[in-house]
């Protein structure tokens, strides 16, 4: 499937991996009006499809994952206009945080303010070398809007996450991966290939597992302990009764690899 400024692809047998292009090289991907809403409608047609076991999401701009919002189109924007825009931009970045497999960000390049945020939006973040990040809003009097200053927190602490967004600082890919902002860092150009290889890992397993185990993960995270595990068992009980459990079981025992009903 093809859009305007976002596109997805299929990889793999059964073209279980889907992965979703950046594909505004000539604004190093700054996320127009256009391209939220296209960023919105691809993570929901994905979001529905029950064949797809992995997402990455990437660029086709080697120097640019995502430089955020575009900032010229909102130069000649009315408060009416902003604030018109605002749904559309949510959605689009809700988008990535709710699909219900696991998403891998690809980023080589600057991955800055709403790209970051894509980017954060993801399960994993492989980032290259050269990769450069930052939430740089309150430089341009605003904030965070994408998630940044939520998914960020979650995920270095609060110290670490009042650094990056208070300081507007750009940080290379190994100091992000120091504060642990980023989950891996390959060399420069290879940051596609290895998303697509953890992507690729991820969808030979079942499909109903999978799923529910990033459900368990992301439904308990905020809660206390007890609620998290009477989350987890409820997940635990929608798999172990699943199709995929019985062929797991099968398959182990029959020294086979499995083959997945996916239900």
């Amino acid at each position: 499937m093809s859009t305007a400024l976002v596109r997805t692809e299929r990889h793999g047998e059964g073209g279980h991996v889907a992965e979703i292009v950046l594909d505004r090289p000539e604004a190093m991907n700054a996320v127009s009006t256009q391209m939220a809403h296209a960023l919105g409608r691809a993570t929901k047609e994905l979001s529905e499809d029950p064949t797809v076991r992995a997402v990455v999401v990437s660029s086709t701009h080697p120097k640019a994952f995502c430089v955020g919002a575009d900032l010229k189109e909102r130069n000649y924007f009315t408060d009416e206009e902003l604030r018109a825009q605002r749904p559309l931009a949510r959605a689009a970045y809700r988008g990535v945080l709710d699909l219900p497999v696991p998403v891998v960000a690809a980023v080589d390049g600057y991955a800055l303010g709403g790209g970051f945020e894509i980017a954060l939006s993801c399960d994993l973040v492989v980032c290259g070398d050269s990769a450069v990040v930052g939430l740089p809003e309150v430089s341009v009097g605003v904030i965070p809007g994408g998630g940044g200053t939520q998914l960020l927190t979650r995920r270095v602490g609060w110290s670490r996450a009042a650094r990056m967004v208070f300081t507007a600082e750009r940080f290379s890919a190994a100091d992000a991966h120091a504060l642990g902002a980023v989950d891996e860092v390959v060399p420069a150009g290879t940051a596609r290939d290895r998303a697509l290889e953890l992507a690729t890992t991820i969808a030979r397993h079942s499909p109903v597992g999978v799923r529910n185990a990033k459900a368990a993960m992301r439904l308990g995270f905020d809660t206390d302990l007890d609620a998290g595990l009477q989350i987890e068992d409820e997940r635990w009980a929608a798999t172990a009764f699943s199709a995929d459990r019985a062929e797991g079981v099968a398959a182990f025992n029959e020294k086979r690899p499995p083959v997945w009903p996916g239900r």
